[in-house]
């Protein structure tokens, strides 16, 4: 795992995916590590790839960006045997688990990196190679002080567009309605992603994410979700 930012431009602040803040790292979770990683583990090399030799065969492939616990990406793994699924999470508790799970279900169509997203899609990921990005409930950086640090920003929005295949789905989740509000703003904004539910929509919750026990907690608590679907486009369509 590399703390190294990403930039694509002097003067402008530097993009990470994440804030490092280690949890408690488990004795289960290490032993993931330590049987699992050479089966389900992606070492990040800086250097670009065929994703599609990562599995056992090509099929379309799916990207999780800071995939939490992996309990979305357990469930996708399942629903969706015939896609091929990547995550990404910087966090290790995070990945041990996942990999137990992923290990225990037997799965053969998941494979995780422990990297920074936005290193592993600027430098491993070529242009158009993925069928789908998912980015389900990013830290939303409440304090407006804050807000700079949001992984949704213009130069990852184009980042992401530019890692999608036309006709490719970019799919974000959130409870927090200003992160919602500030990801139309980029979004929108950006010419080779298009709302499928029109400038600032959004839509219920498609059945291909899980709803987590935090979300519903947060739902009794009246809490709102936000789904926001966008698909790849080509400039000016």
């Amino acid at each position: 795992m590399s703390s190294k930012p990403y930039t694509s431009t002097e003067g402008h602040r530097p993009i990470r995916s994440f804030v490092l803040r280690q949890g408690r790292f488990t004795e289960a979770q290490q032993r993931a590590f330590d049987e699992e990683w050479s089966r389900y583990g992606v070492d990040y090399t800086g250097q670009p790839r065929d994703l599609s030799t990562l599995f056992p065969r090509a099929a379309e492939t799916v990207m999780e960006i800071g995939f939490g616990n992996g309990e979305a990406l357990r469930f996708a793994a399942g629903n969706e045997p015939d896609r091929n699924l990547i995550g990404l999470e910087v966090h290790a508790p995070g990945v041990g688990r996942l990999l137990n799970w992923v290990a225990e279900d037997g799965r053969t169509n998941v494979r995780v990196y422990h990297h920074d997203a936005v290193e592993v899609l600027t430098n491993e990921v070529a242009d158009g190679a993925l069928d789908e990005v998912r980015i389900y409930f990013p830290d939303p950086w409440h304090k407006k002080r804050h807000n700079k640090r949001r992984l949704v920003q213009p130069e990852f929005a184009t980042l992401l567009a530019r890692k999608l295949r036309v006709g490719g789905l970019l799919h974000l989740a959130t409870d927090w309605e200003p992160y919602a509000e500030h990801m139309w703003d980029v979004l929108d904004a950006e010419p080779m992603l298009r709302n499928r539910a029109g400038q600032r929509g959004f839509v219920p919750r498609p059945s291909w994410r899980p709803q987590t026990h935090f979300e519903t907690r947060g739902q009794k608590l009246g809490h709102g979700v936000w789904d926001l679907l966008y698909d790849r486009v080509e400039p000016g369509a």
